[in-house]
Formats: structure tokens, sequence, C-alpha cells
């Protein structure tokens, strides 16, 4: 075998460090609900629906919170605390400006209506980055959007990955590692510990991503011009295609061993 071929062999410690780093347990804050007093109980209480209602907090400092979601109208003092702790802002509001808040993370909600819990679940999962999937294993009320999160991220990444390297054979170990982190999140969301079965469902997607590999070869003998792109597009697609299995999987999984 020649030299640049065993570069690219995908080595098992490299996959069992992988698995590893993503399915290690992570320290992680509350969410603290502040804001209009009448309701934050009701917006918090949907939060911790079926999940651990100690990884929602009512009130208090922002001080050591994993993020502030803030409902109703603005209190400059108590949001620029928050900014100043470094804590990232989520804000449920009728008003288009909030000092301190991103636009793109306020959520418009109208007088009346009821809290839009899959729009707020969304914002909250892109601003918790890699402390995601452990608040989500407290809070089932995140998972599914912390698990989009996880997948769209790690879907776009290769898909830059697979376009940019023009190596042959490199991008394969790099696109499967990237993968197996995925799968580790996606069951660490869903509380399941690391053990016999995430080995196994580890070595599935192994399989999978050389299966892939062999698609997009055929594809490149039809269109060699733009193989960058047609990388890019497997890669994306096959990355998405085996998260969304996986979420699947252990959503069933946690149903069944009621986390």
């Amino acid at each position: 075998m020649s030299r640049g071929k065993s570069a690219a062999t995908l080595k098992p410690l490299a996959v069992l460090a992988a698995m590893r780093s993503a399915g290690a347990e992570r320290r992680t804050g509350p969410i603290v609900v502040d804001g209009a007093p009448a309701l934050v109980p009701l917006l918090a209480r949907e939060l911790r629906a079926g999940g651990n209602p100690g990884a929602v907090r009512e009130g208090g400092s922002p001080k050591g919170a994993q993020l502030l979601l803030w409902v109703g109208p603005a209190d400059e003092g108590r949001l620029r605390e928050a900014s100043l702790a470094r804590v990232p802002i989520v804000a449920v509001s009728d008003a288009e400006e909030l000092p301190y808040v991103l636009a793109t993370d306020i959520v418009g909600v109208r007088a009346g209506e009821g809290f839009p819990l899959d729009a707020i679940a969304a914002a909250v999962a892109r601003r918790l980055g890699d402390a995601g999937p452990a608040l989500a294993a407290d809070l089932p009320s995140l998972r599914d959007a912390v698990a989009a999160e996880l997948i769209n991220g790690s879907a776009r990444r290769n898909a830059f990955l697979a376009a940019g390297l023009f190596v042959p054979g490199l991008e394969m170990p790099a696109l499967t590692l990237s993968q197996v982190r995925l799968v580790m999140s996606l069951a660490r969301a869903h509380g399941l510990e690391a053990g016999r079965d995430r080995a196994l469902e580890v070595l599935g997607v192994v399989g999978a991503g050389y299966g892939f590999r062999t698609i997009a070869r055929q594809a490149l003998d039809l269109v060699p011009v733009a193989g960058w792109a047609v990388k890019g597009a497997v890669a994306y697609s096959g990355t998405k295609a085996l998260g969304e299995a996986a979420h699947r999987l252990f959503a069933e999984r946690s149903v069944r061993s009621g986390s």
C-alpha cells in the first residue's frame, strides 16, 4: 500500500477518540427564564415538560446560566447584566428590537397568542452550541430542535470539507469521523450513554459512509468536470440522512427507556 493511501486509512483509535469526545459528559448551567412575571412561569413550565426541572430556573442572576430566555417587554438593566456575563440571550416578545439582543434571536409573538414553542426551541438550539446535547438530554422539549441544529451543521461542514479536498481518499476518514461525532452527540441529546449499543451504531455509520463514497465515485464518472459539487452534495445528503435516521432511532430508544 502506498504511503498516501495508508495516511487516508480510517484508524480505529481515531474513531474511539471521536466517540469519547462527542459522548463525554459536559457540565452545563441551566436556562434562566426571566421577564414578565405573569409569563415566566408559563414558559418555564413548557420548557420543563417531561424533563429535569432543575435545568430551567425562573429569574435570578444570569451568571452561570447557559442561556437567558427573556419573555415580554425589555428590562435594559437585566439584559445588560446577562450581556456583561457573556450569557447568550433569546427573547420572546412582540417588540421588533430589544437592547443587547440580536434581531435574529428575537422570537416574535403577539399579545393573546400562545408561545410558538417550535420557533423558541429552534432559536434556543442555535445559541446553545456545544451545550445543546447536554441540555436536550434534560429537556425533551428541546430535543428535536437541538438534533436539527446538530444534523444541519454537520451536513454543511461535511459538504464544504468534501468539496474542498482535492487529494483522493483524504475526505473519507475526515467525513466519517465527523459523522461518528454527530451520532454520538445525538445519542447524548437523547440521554443515552456510550456503550456497546453506541459502538454498534458507530460501526453502521462507518459502513454507510463507505457506501456513500461508492455513490460519489460513480457520480464522478458521469460528471467529472463538476466533481467538487458532486462530492459536496453527496457528503451533505449522506450526513443528513445518517443524522436523521440516528435521531429517529434514539428517539424511540429514549421513549422506551423513559429518558
